[in-house]
C-alpha cells in the first residue's frame, strides 16, 4: 500500500533525508536519525482553507472537514445503537460519535475493557452510518487493535462502512476506558507510528479520502499535562487532523491546551461523573475547543430509563406506565416506518397501505 501524503520537514537539521517512493508525486521525507518530531506532514488537498467555500458536501468526511474549518463547535451525543442514533437524528444533531464503551455495553454487554473486536465496531458502524449517510460519525477505534498494520486496517475499514473520522488512543493494547483509573500508556514513538500508520492508510485510499485522523492521548492522568499537550504535538505533526486530550479536569487546563495546540482542533469529552467537568457545548467553545462529544449520554440514559421499566414491570405485572403512551406505531416511526412506507408507494408497492 503505497503512501500518497508528504511529510515536509519542519526546518533546518543537520541530518540527512531518504525520500521514499510515492504514487501521486507527494512524498515521505524520513530522519536517518529516527528523531520524529523531525518530520511534519503537509498534504495541500486536506489544507482547512479548501473547506471554507461552498455548501456542506454529501459526503459526510468532507462534511465534517467543512465543519472543523467553520465557525462553531461541532457537537457529537455518543449513540451506542440503533434506536440511540434515530433519537439523536431526530433531535436535530448534524454529528454523532460512536463511543467505544457505548458499543462494548450495548453489542457484547461488556465494560469498556479493550474487549470488543474490530469486527464488533466497523458492523455496528455500518449499521449506524447507513440511517442518514450524509451526517458524519466519528467513530472510537481505540488502540487500532494492533500494530501498524492493523492500525492501517482499522481506518480502511471505517472508512469503507460510512464513518466520517476516528480517533486513535496511546493506550496500551489491553486498555480501559479514558475516565477509569489505572491507565498504562505506550512510549511516545509507538504512539506516534499508529497515527503515522492511520494517515498513510488514508492517504492511499484510492480517490483522495477525506477522512478525518484524530489523535487521542490518555496521558495527562499517567505522565502528567505537559507529557500529553507534547504528544498531542506529535500526533499533529505525524498528520493527525484533530487533537484529542482524554480527562482535561479544569477549565484552564483545557483553554491552555487548546492555546498550546494551535491551530490545530481539539476535540474534549465529557462524561457526567467522570474526570472532565461537566462543560456546556457553549462553555466548551468558549475555552476554544473545536468538537465536543459526550460519550455516554444514550447508553446512561438507557440504563436508567430501562432499569426503571423492568423494575416496574415486575412490580406491577404491566409496561403500562413505562410506554408513557407510545404504542408500537408511533415507536416504529422513529425507527423510519414512514420513509418506507412512501418508498415501497413510490416504487409501486402496496405493502404497506395499511400499517
Amino acid at each position: 500500500m503505497a503512501p500518497g501524503l508528504d511529510y515536509a520537514n519542519k526546518g533546518p537539521v543537520e541530518e540527512t533525508f531518504e525520500p521514499l517512493a510515492s504514487t501521486d508525486g507527494a512524498h515521505v521525507v524520513s530522519s536517518v536519525s529516527g528523531e520524529i518530531s523531525e518530520n511534519v506532514y503537509y498534504n495541500p488537498r486536506l489544507d482547512p482553507t479548501n473547506y471554507l467555500d461552498g455548501p456542506l458536501s454529501w459526503n459526510p468526511a468532507t462534511r465534517l472537514r467543512q465543519m472543523l474549518a467553520r465557525p462553531g463547535i461541532v457537537v457529537a451525543p455518543g449513540i451506542c445503537d440503533g434506536i440511540s442514533a434515530r433519537c439523536a437524528l431526530e433531535a436535530g444533531f448534524e454529528c454523532l460519535y460512536q463511543s467505544g464503551a457505548a458499543t462494548t455495553a450495548s453489542r457484547l454487554g461488556q465494560p469498556d475493557l479493550a474487549i470488543a473486536t474490530l469486527n464488533d465496531f466497523v458492523q455496528s458502524a455500518q449499521m449506524v452510518c447507513s440511517l442518514d449517510p450524509t451526517v458524519p460519525v466519528i467513530a472510537d477505534a481505540d488502540t487500532g487493535f494492533g500494530g501498524p498494520a492493523m492500525v492501517a486496517r482499522t481506518v480502511t475499514q471505517y472508512a469503507r462502512s460510512g464513518v466520517a473520522g476516528l480517533h486513535i488512543e496511546g493506550q496500551v493494547q489491553t486498555k480501559r476506558c479514558g475516565h477509569l483509573l489505572g491507565k498504562q500508556v505506550v512510549s511516545r514513538e509507538e504512539f506516534v507510528t499508529r497515527i503515522r500508520a492511520a494517515v498513510i492508510a488514508r492517504d492511499s485510499i484510492p480517490g483522495g479520502s477525506d477522512f478525518v485522523i484524530i489523535g487521542r492521548t490518555d496521558s495527562a492522568q499517567v505522565l502528567g499535562m505537559d507529557e500529553a499537550i507534547l504528544r498531542l504535538k506529535l500526533a499533529a505533526d505525524a498528520g493527525a487532523d484533530v487533537c484529542f486530550i482524554e480527562g482535561v479536569r479544569t477549565k484552564e487546563l483545557l483553554e491552555s491546551t487548546v492555546k498550546a495546540l494551535a491551530p490545530k482542533p481539539v476535540l474534549v469529552n465529557v462524561i457526567s461523573g467522570g474526570l472532565t467537568p461537566s462543560f456546556t457545548t457553549q462553555e466548551a467553545e468558549e475555552m476554544g475547543a473545536k468538537i465536543i462529544i459526550f460519550s455516554l449520554v444514550s447508553c446512561v440514559a438507557a440504563v436508567h430509563g430501562i432499569r426503571a421499566a423492568m423494575q416496574s414491570l415486575k412490580k406491577t405485572g404491566t409496561d403500562f406506565t413505562s410506554a408513557k403512551g407510545m404504542d408500537p406505531k408511533a415507536f416504529f416511526e422513529v425507527m423510519g416506518l414512514n420513509e418506507v412506507v412512501r418508498l415501497d408507494a413510490q416504487a409501486g408497492g402496496s405493502a404497506f397501505k395499511v400499517v
